[in-house]
């Protein structure tokens, strides 16, 4: 495998540069206004409020107060009012919070903020594209609702039409974020790759993801490897790249996105039964659409389901 040594991608300090607020094209399709208007919201849900446990108390009576990063969109940005924070995880909290009744209260925080202030109870849950593994499962409970997926993109013109596999990636230019998850998938595609007698993958790295994008359409490399909401939002905004394939982020098996909650607070079995009854009535379904998002869509919450291992 060659590996092109540059600096290590980081993919939220550089969010704010990739993603940008000032596409017309994306704004036709993704409304990142204060208002929401087209926010779907959801009925209110017995089942699931009676699975509150009776010793949980709310950090705000009467409210949902739920943690969220904003990292960009489609998962959660701010508005163009540059205060109120939009995309498919605060909708989601919106629909979460009506099932059981609640209010939702939305609180900004930084990604590496949000461990200490669940456990401190400043808030009940976060809901900030948190995926599960069998490290933060020691100190946290999990009630999944979207599929954790990375995006296969390539340009428009480009002749490759399907990467499903590690045949199909054989003797490519990849680029992808270095000490990411997808990369580490991505070395054992690889491996597996030149075992086979295959050409073994080309693994690129960049300074920053805006690098990236541009070696990418000067064809310096023929794919790019992201978070597959991110490169939703950017092939809707730029019209040049498009998605030929997701990667689960538990590959060879299948790793989930889930609600956090404080461990044995008593709040998870809940949450399920609130996803579970949005996604029975097609609530969930809209708000997955809404945000271009189906594909990441689950048949069925679970709590705590298998996450990724420790490595």
């Amino acid at each position: 495998m060659t590996i092109i040594p540059t600096f290590r991608t980081v993919l939220v300090a550089t969010a704010a540069a990739l993603i940008g607020f000032g596409s017309a094209s994306a704004a036709e399709e993704f409304d990142l206004s204060p208002q929401q208007s087209g926010r779907t919201h959801a009925a209110r849900n017995e089942a699931a409020i009676a699975a509150i446990s009776k010793g949980f108390k709310f950090a705000t009576a009467g409210k949902f107060t739920v943690a969220v990063a904003p990292g960009g969109p489609p998962l959660a940005a701010y508005a163009t009012d540059a205060r109120t924070v939009v995309g498919a995880d605060p909708d989601y909290a919106s629909a979460v919070a009506d099932a059981l009744g609640l209010k939702l209260e939305l609180v900004p925080v930084a990604w590496a903020d949000w461990p200490l202030g669940l456990t401190s109870g400043k808030y009940d849950a976060v809901i900030s594209n948190v995926g599960v593994t069998e490290q933060r499962k020691e100190k946290f409970d999990f009630s999944t609702y979207r599929q954790g997926l990375h995006g296969f993109f390539v340009t428009t013109k480009s002749k490759i039409a399907s990467i499903k596999e590690p045949k199909d990636a054989a003797g490519l230019r990849i680029i992808v974020g270095a000490g990411t998850n997808q990369e580490r998938i991505l070395v054992k595609w690889s491996d597996e790759d030149a075992k086979a007698g295959l050409k073994p993958i080309e693994l690129q790295y960049y300074d920053d993801d805006a690098a990236s994008l541009l070696a990418l359409r000067s064809e310096r490399a023929e794919v790019i490897v992201q978070p597959h909401a991110q490169l939703v939002y950017i092939a809707a905004r730029d019209k040049d790249i498009k998605s030929v394939g997701t990667l689960s982020a538990g590959w060879p098996d299948r790793s989930d996105v889930a609600i956090a909650t404080r461990k044995g607070s008593g709040l998870a079995a809940a949450l399920t039964a609130a996803t579970n009854g949005l996604i029975q009535d097609g609530t969930y379904a809209k708000i997955l659409d809404r945000w271009h998002l189906a594909d990441e869509a689950l048949q069925k919450s679970e709590t705590n389901p298998p996450g990724l291992p420790k490595f």
